[in-house]
């Protein structure tokens, strides 16, 4: 009745899920551990201690949360707001509200100061806010997909940690692809995504957080166990961490050496974000950095040559994405099917305001290859050429092809 799968090979070159690169799913066909069998124990310390080395910190706690990358946003942010908390979110697109609004479902008091989507906020308007708030978390994208910019955080983190405030990021978008420095710039938890720059499938959230976050979630335990002692569930007052799965104090001792058992882990993912952390690292950071600089440089340049208007400032632009505005008069929606129907290409349009205006192209992890941005290139070429939009045929692909060759 059921066929066998038999999914179409894409070139994925969307802000994610990208392509995952076939070590990472070679390794996904490793036989199954159990999750307190030492070897596995094993594999766990060793991906605690390569996401230290990704997120480039010495924090003692660096490990993933099973589920989408909206699950370790939510495990940080459960796990640290109680009720009446302020919490300051500036907004530059989609994913500052989805901050705001998983804090409110935390009870926080949010704060929101908000900018036109394309830009981002010079570091001393948000800076202000925090001096004038004073809230106890600032939560903040760092790359925001929804329109390609990418928001400096330096010295949002030094102003944060002056005032005494938790520095939320969220780096989904950004780790692997382009640098996410969480001691330099004083971030106290920051949460990343495995299918976008890191070439893994979805499924898996890595996190990492310092010792003053720590100091909440270990208050926050100590005043659960006591209530669970004396109150029935209906009692617990504000300290309690409500959510029980992304409770992040019992997944320290889930992940420390305890070994508490809290959830069955989700081991051949496990595998897969290993592997692609050990890929990561092979390459090295820095050369990945620049590999991904390269591949952006490329496609912005054949766009350009085709005649394309790129979107957003590019002082601040997100390496890993790259946003084109529609041609006046052009279906976006109609391109991205036949670039899908006739060439196996996907490309995303975008949310909100920026719906129908703009396309979105991501170069992350695996996905960013020559090969990939001069089809890309060539194919989008020809089917605005084909819904007869003004194009500057046979320039695209010639414009990358002179940055790959340093022309």
């Amino acid at each position: 009745m059921y066929k066998d799968l038999d999914t179409s090979l894409r070139t994925i070159m969307t802000p994610g899920p990208v392509e995952v690169d076939p070590r990472v799913l070679r390794a996904m066909c490793t036989p199954i551990l159990g999750q307190f069998d030492p070897q596995f124990t094993g594999i766990m310390n060793e991906t605690m201690e390569m996401l230290r080395k990704l997120f480039q910190t010495e924090n003692h706690w660096a490990f993933p949360i099973d589920g989408t990358s909206r699950a370790g946003i939510e495990a940080v942010l459960a796990s640290i707001i109680e009720p009446g908390d302020v919490v300051l979110v500036p907004i530059y697109g989609r994913f500052g509200h989805l901050l705001v609004e998983i804090s409110q479902r935390y009870g926080a008091k949010v704060v929101t100061l908000e900018t036109e989507w394309g830009t981002v906020f010079p570091p001393q308007t948000v800076i202000e806010k925090i001096r004038e708030v004073r809230p106890k978390i600032v939560a903040m994208v760092h790359g925001e997909t929804s329109t390609a910019c990418m928001q400096p955080l330096k010295e949002i983190g030094a102003a944060s940690r002056e005032v005494g405030a938790l520095f939320v990021v969220d780096a989904v978008a950004t780790i692997g692809g382009t640098p996410v420095k969480v001691d330099e710039w004083m971030i106290d938890a920051a949460i990343g995504g495995t299918q976008k720059c890191l070439s893994v499938p979805s499924g898996m959230a890595p996190i990492t957080f310092n010792s003053r976050v720590e100091e909440v979630l270990l208050r926050r335990k100590r005043v659960e166990r006591g209530l669970a002692e004396r109150v029935t569930s209906a009692e617990w007052d504000d300290g309690v961490i409500r959510t029980n799965y992304f409770d992040l104090s019992q997944l320290m001792d889930y992940w420390g050496p305890a070994r508490l058992n809290h959830h069955t882990e989700a081991t051949s993912m496990l595998y897969a974000l290993r592997e692609g952390l050990r890929l990561v690292l092979e390459e090295g950071l820095e050369a990945r950095f620049k590999r991904h600089l390269r591949h952006e440089a490329a496609l912005m340049a054949g766009l350009e040559a085709m005649g394309l208007s790129l979107y957003g400032e590019r002082v601040n632009k997100l390496t890993p994405v790259t946003a084109v505005s529609i041609p006046a008069g052009i279906d976006g929606e109609a391109v991205r099917a036949m670039l899908l129907n006739d060439f196996d290409i996907e490309i995303a349009s975008s949310f909100g305001p920026l719906k129908g205006k703009i396309w979105r192209i991501g170069t992350m992890g695996y996905s960013g290859r020559q090969k990939n941005v001069l089809h890309v290139l060539g194919a989008l070429e020809a089917v605005l050429l084909r819904f007869g939009a003004k194009v500057n045929a046979g320039k695209a692909v010639q414009a990358a092809l002179d940055v790959y060759h340093d022309k």
